[in-house]
């Protein structure tokens, strides 16, 4: 269906990968994998031939029909939410065109000739438009979207009034709609929360045509996968399974690797001292000859570095008391630009006990980041109280943190500025567990990417000794190395953590209770994440 065949691909002088080849059948949904820069978002621009390779060739087959999500967004606005997901692919020129044709065809005088010649066309139209839903493309385009969390509301409303991340499920809804042969996917779960990442995940598995993604999000991964490539040290590697049989299969041949390396160095060393022995012996010239050029032909195995990672451990933090938070009747209401009043969620009461490892989950909008911006003062409530306990001291992480980071600052710098009494080696140590070493803390916030944003304002966070720890989408921009490692920290955390996040895999590691916003009701749930579905799945049944 789809093949690399010996592609060598560089970047100026930056070999990508060299004589890599894989091959994409029908049906196969494919998890693309490895370090940020390695050269996955180039793989997907030679499938759709924006790009060529410098040696061998990239086989798409003529008829097949690609459909490309990538995480930049054209403009949009001018258009209902479910216009602009209508005139994907022009799926409106399309339906204008046949509908000509029909007029065309009704018409008395048309000739013989120009009958024949209008038919045809009319039936490659209809079988085009057929084969994207047809006449049933406007009620898709609104399941499509329902399950992306627009309401029928929204779908009304100009796309222009929304956000950026809002505008990349419209972006995203527009290439479901279109059903393509094959669909590459780069990130498609940013952005989504879990109710959504759960509705694309069922819609993928229902998807006939071949998937190739890249996803941070481990458990999607391992759901929808059934073969992953690594793009890693200019190579590309094929794994048939899901991410955590490519994980335990990467160690296990990376120990077959240390170990046949590790043979081939000690039989290297016997033969380099025969040779040293015996190099001055004319008796044993031709021993020492043979073995020289036995030497010459071996080729040397050689070890790839390992993939860096983030390394921390907390500072101690002061124990803080048994109660951490406590709030009752609390309420939220924003006034809105037209006037109206949106009530975020009314009379919640709830406690955080020390220790605890709360998620706070909800659909999107549903106040899952209004409760912890209050719960950490940085918004009032519109009614009812909320105490934090004595001897707490929070650190707070949010997306809009990372807007509060200096642009104009270096890396070293704003670390400095959050903590003046450290010493350089602490800060650059405390950097260096963030991946960030030598003339790397002279970057620029500017130029950070935003996962480098994120490593930058935990290691602020890191900084200071807490013992409650809230965190709104930590996992954002993070791939799922560092994912996991800042999971494992987590759970080696000795405070509280409160936390919103639509990680399934996190959430499901490391909860011990759930606040769920629901209609603007809070419900607590006491158990873990896999107990909260249980008792959602019930009450949906009932």
């Amino acid at each position: 269906m789809v093949s690399f065949n010996a592609v060598t691909k560089q970047h100026g002088t930056r070999i990508l990968y060299a004589n890599a080849s894989f091959q994409i059948n029908p049906g196969d949904k494919v998890g693309l994998v490895g370090p940020n820069g390695a050269g996955k978002t180039t793989l997907f621009r030679l499938l759709m031939k924006e790009e060529s390779p410098d040696a061998g060739s990239v086989s798409v087959p003529e008829k097949l029909r690609l459909g490309y999500f990538s995480q930049n967004i054209e403009e949009m606005r001018g258009r209902s939410v479910l216009e602009e997901v209508l005139s994907a692919g022009n799926l409106e020129s399309l339906n204008k065109e046949i509908q000509a044709l029909e007029t065309k065809l009704s018409d008395p005088d048309l000739t013989e000739a120009d009958m024949i010649v209008t038919v045809e066309r009319y039936g490659e139209l209809q079988s085009q438009f057929e084969a994207v839903g047809g006449y049933d493309l406007e009620s898709k385009a609104q399941e499509i979207l329902g399950g992306l969390g627009y309401s029928n509301e929204d779908m009304r409303l100009d796309v222009g009034k929304f956000s950026g991340g809002w505008k990349m499920r419209v972006s995203l809804a527009k290439i479901l709609l279109l059903m393509p042969d094959m669909l590459l996917m780069d990130e498609p779960t940013n952005h989504l929360d879990v109710e959504s990442i759960v509705w694309l995940e069922q819609w993928l598995k229902e998807y006939k045509g071949a998937l190739l993604m890249t996803s941070h999000d481990r458990e999607f991964m391992n759901r929808l996968c059934t073969k992953t490539i690594e793009v890693a040290n200019k190579a590309l590697t094929v794994y048939g399974g899901n991410y955590d049989f490519y994980d335990r299969e990467k160690a296990i041949r990376r120990e077959q690797l240390l170990a046949a390396a590790s043979r081939q160095e000690d039989m290297l060393a016997k033969e380099e001292e025969f040779i040293a022995r015996f190099a001055a012996r004319a008796s044993h010239a031709a021993q020492v000859q043979s073995r020289v050029k036995k030497i010459d032909k071996i080729d040397r195995i050689e070890i790839p570095p390992e993939d860096r990672v983030m390394n921390f451990e907390w500072p101690t933090p002061p124990r803080g008391g048994e109660e951490v938070v406590k709030f009752q009747n609390l309420s939220k209401v924003y006034d809105l630009e037209d006037g109206r009043r949106k009530n975020v969620f009314s009379n919640a009461t709830g406690l955080v006990k020390r220790q605890d490892r709360v998620a706070v989950v909800g659909v999107n909008g549903a106040g899952k980041s209004t409760l912890l911006k209050i719960i950490t003062g940085q918004t009032d409530a519109t009614a009812g109280t909320c105490n934090v306990g004595p001897s707490i001291s929070y650190g707070y992480f949010s997306q809009n943190s990372l807007d509060l980071l200096d642009p104009k600052k270096t890396i070293l710098q704003e670390v400095e500025g959050r903590v003046p009494n450290a010493g350089l080696g602490f800060i650059r140590n405390l950097l260096g567990s963030f991946l960030f070493s030598g003339e790397e803390v002279e970057k620029k916030v500017s130029v950070l990417s935003g996962g480098e944003k994120s490593r930058v304002l935990l290691a602020c966070i890191l900084s200071h000794p807490v013992n409650f720890l809230v965190l709104d989408e930590p996992t954002n921009h993070l791939d799922i190395k560092s994912r996991e490692v800042l999971l494992n920290a987590i759970k080696n955390f000795p405070g509280t953590v409160m936390m919103v996040s639509h990680d399934r895999y996190f959430l499901k590691e490391i909860t011990t209770k759930v606040f769920e916003i629901d209609k603007n009701e809070l419900h607590i749930i006491d158990g873990d994440y896999a107990h909260y579905l249980e008792f959602k799945s019930k009450r949906a049944s009932t």
